[in-house]
């Protein structure tokens, strides 16, 4: 007989195994919590311990308790080691409910925030990834050394079909690659999901024609779980490449189904991160972007928004470090596309390709269609901003040079992030 108390889960010398998923917590003690105490206490909580002492025969006991192994008192960090053992394989419900469940309400802690994990092999080759990944930029459009560009009609609820299409149609003409449902748009009486979804796309083919590139759409198939596996199957059905998915919203579990079923239908996942920043935007509590996004790529979106570092309309965050992860080698794990957007227009894009390079997508919503010279030319205006990026000429100097449409986007936005 053995007795397990929270101080057999802290051992500041034991060293993690390759099989070991390694999280690291920004934690704040509770009054009276020593730090070794409060590390415990997540260990403990998250895996296999509980608040009384037990007395558990050894031979009827698999280990697997999580280990704190590493305290850092001034940045305010604890390093946990979980033996993958602890979890269900390709089950990311339940490995949420481990690291990021009850230890977020903790008395043991102030506040505690899931920063970062280092996923070993075992539990990143249970899940699928991205189907396309950053290859969707040339195997299913044509973004050829380029960001792939994309835009939400505005407003982003309210507009009719008609008015939809319509807008589609200007967008597609003027050089964007992709229509974009936003995140609460589905299916309401207004704009019905079918009859939107069958005449946008009938409309992405014409301009494929037109334009001689590759047109699309990313349909937002949100919704209860069975339905948007029905919503998948319309968008294949009609010549579609891409569905959309509010993935915080709709739930992990619904996100692994959807891209079991996309994979049948050879549609990519685009992933709205709705509802993150209840998660991560309180600096000190909650689960970081970086851990969203990692989720979301191992679940197996193939594009995810990821901030704007700082140059839209949205709270600033590590954009960079999280872009480096998505695309970082996660052992043959296709990687995931990073999107930014919100709060975007053709004055910023230069800074945002310098910052976050050109293997990226930029959605581009009241930056293009409160254009003073309409959609189209706010789409134009768009294009011609990414183009002098790639040519590494200024964006004032390519304006000037013929480009009215860029010109007139300068005139009205300058270069001034929105808020």
């Amino acid at each position: 007989m053995t007795g397990i108390e929270y101080d057999d889960f802290l051992d500041l010398d034991y060293e993690p195994t390759g099989t070991d998923l390694l999280c690291e917590f920004r934690v704040a003690p509770a009054e009276g919590m020593s730090w070794g105490a409060a590390a415990s206490r997540v260990a403990s909580e998250s895996s296999n311990g509980t608040w009384a002492a037990l007395t558990v025969d050894e031979a009827e006991l698999t280990d697997l308790s999580a280990v704190a192994y590493d305290i850092d008192e001034e940045s305010g960090t604890v390093l946990v080691a979980y033996p993958s053992d602890l979890f269900e394989a390709g089950s990311m419900p339940q490995i949420l409910s481990c690291i990021a469940g009850n230890i977020m309400g903790m008395k043991a802690v102030d506040s505690i925030r899931l920063n970062d994990c280092e996923w070993p092999e075992q539990l990143v080759s249970s899940f699928p990834g991205p189907l396309y990944g950053s290859a969707v930029m040339t195997e299913k459009l044509d973004a050829v050394g380029r960001p792939v560009l994309a835009t939400v009609p505005k407003p982003k609820v309210g507009l009719s079909t008609d008015a939809h299409v319509a807008i589609g149609e200007q967008a597609w003409r003027g050089g964007v690659d992709l229509l974009k449902d936003d995140e609460n748009l589905t299916d309401q009486p207004f704009n019905p999901f079918e009859e939107r979804v069958e005449r946008s796309l009938a409309k992405a083919h014409e301009l494929t024609e037109e334009t001689g590139e590759r047109k699309d759409y990313l349909v937002n198939i949100t919704a209860e779980t069975e339905e948007m596996l029905r919503r998948a199957e319309f968008v294949a059905d009609h010549g579609g490449g891409f569905v959309m998915v509010d993935v915080v919203t709709a739930g992990w579990a619904a996100v692994q189904t959807v891209r079991e079923h996309c994979e049948d239908l050879d549609l990519a996942i685009h992933a709205h991160r709705a509802m993150h920043a209840a998660f991560d935007r309180v600096p000190t509590h909650g689960v970081s972007m970086k851990v969203i996004a990692q989720v979301s790529r191992l679940c197996g979106v193939d594009h995810i928004h990821t901030g704007t570092a700082g140059l839209g309309k949205l709270e600033n965050e590590d954009t960079p470090g999280i872009n480096a992860w998505l695309k970082s080698d996660l052992f043959g794990m296709n990687d995931v596309l990073p999107v930014a957007s919100g709060g975007l227009h053709p004055g910023v894009v230069g800074e945002l390709i310098d910052v976050l390079g050109p293997e990226i997508g930029i959605q581009v919503g009241g930056g293009i269609h409160g254009h003073p010279g309409g959609t189209e030319a706010g789409a134009r205006a768009l294009r011609q901003a990414v183009e002098a990026s790639m040519q590494d000429v200024s964006l004032s100097e390519y304006a000037a040079d013929g480009h009215d449409e860029l010109q007139a986007a300068l005139d009205t936005w300058g270069s001034e992030t929105p808020r």
